[in-house]
């Protein structure tokens, strides 16, 4: 894919350090192995250098030059300890601690939290909660941002050769976002589509265009769509609540939307709720041949990713380098 060369090419020899807590699976070992070799990240990987050195041997995966650490034996662990109690303000004991921070996605988010590490990915064997718990008592959002949302990217090539590419949006986090919510969504949405040369014509999506129908939802994606508006930047076109079929077919979009600049034209597609974002994006993937992206977590003060469960060593791969562009991006 021409964007993940390009992709590639902004992090290449950046030594951006990803850690990868779940350092005995074999997709996780490969794509550590590759993206070493490759020159793009400077991976990490956390567990039992013994345990997980076997593995590797098992499956023919040369981690020769990766750092590996074990919480149950790392020198700083007491201060890490201590960074961890203070940070939590009064929420955990330093008991508390000590039991948390043996755990890999607890470890692993307080190296990138301490500055050891530049950003994480798991899942890949833990669930999106194991991942996004830490992440949200100890890295915590960014400055302006109030929750942490999952968008996904689509792509898949042209006849021409170039790509089509959208961002979807939430399909991984809030389950049912209130209007506010909602809006704040679109908004980190569009920033991220801006970090894959995704144009932010951002679409909030519903079953009616313009009030076509009248329900809660409706009116629910259309007052976010207006939030959204006031608070976008001057580059982001903003527009809803419309129907799937208006936000992408130029005819439709004209007769349904007249004069509406994102009608038509809408790269990131906002959905209403996880339900149909789940599905939206799902549907595109399998039936429209998609490559899905993500999700990619949205909102967090540093870079922390999620895998499926059912992810390959080509996700991991990939997702590590969507993680070190957004460390990258957020330094800018």
């Amino acid at each position: 894919m021409a964007l993940f060369d390009d992709l590639k090419a902004k992090i290449k020899n950046e030594n951006v350090r990803i850690v990868f807590p779940e350092a005995t699976d074999v997709r996780i070992q490969g794509a550590a192995a590759r993206l070493k070799a490759d020159q793009l990240v400077e991976p990490l990987l956390i567990g039992n250098p013994e345990q997980v050195k076997e593995e590797a041997k098992k499956n023919g995966i040369d981690l020769e030059g990766i750092q590996i650490l074990d919480p149950e034996n790392y020198e700083d662990f007491d201060k890490m300890v201590g960074a961890f109690v203070e940070r939590r303000k009064g929420k955990a004991t330093e008991e508390k601690a000590r039991e948390l921070l043996k755990d890999v996605n607890y470890f692993g988010t307080m190296l990138v939290y301490l500055g050891l590490c530049d950003g994480l990915v798991s899942g890949a064997c833990h669930a999106t909660g194991d991942t996004v718990r830490p992440a949200l008592q100890i890295i915590k959002t960014k400055a302006g941002v109030h929750n942490v949302s999952g968008a996904f990217l689509l792509s898949r090539p042209k006849e021409d050769g170039s790509e089509e590419k959208y961002m979807m949006g939430d399909c991984a986090i809030t389950i049912n976002p209130d209007a506010p919510t909602l809006a704040e969504i679109g908004i980190v949405t569009g920033h991220t589509a801006k970090m894959f040369g995704v144009e932010p014509n951002i679409a909030f999506l519903s079953f009616s265009t313009k009030g076509s129908a009248s329900s809660p939802e409706q009116e629910k994606a259309a007052e976010a769509a207006k939030l959204a508006q006031e608070q976008a930047p001057a580059d982001f076109n903003v527009d809803g609540e419309m129907q799937l079929d208006a936000a992408l077919v130029p005819s439709v979009g004209q007769a349904k939307a007249p004069g509406s600049k994102v009608a038509g034209h809408a790269k990131v597609l906002i959905f209403p709720e996880i339900q149909s974002g789940n599905i939206g994006y799902k549907i595109a993937q399998r039936f429209g041949g998609f490559e899905a992206i993500g999700p990619i977590l949205q909102g967090m003060a540093k870079p922390v990713n999620d895998l499926s469960r059912g992810c390959n060593e080509e996700d991991a791969y990939k997702l590590a380098i969507v993680t070190a562009n957004q460390f990258l991006a957020g330094k800018e």
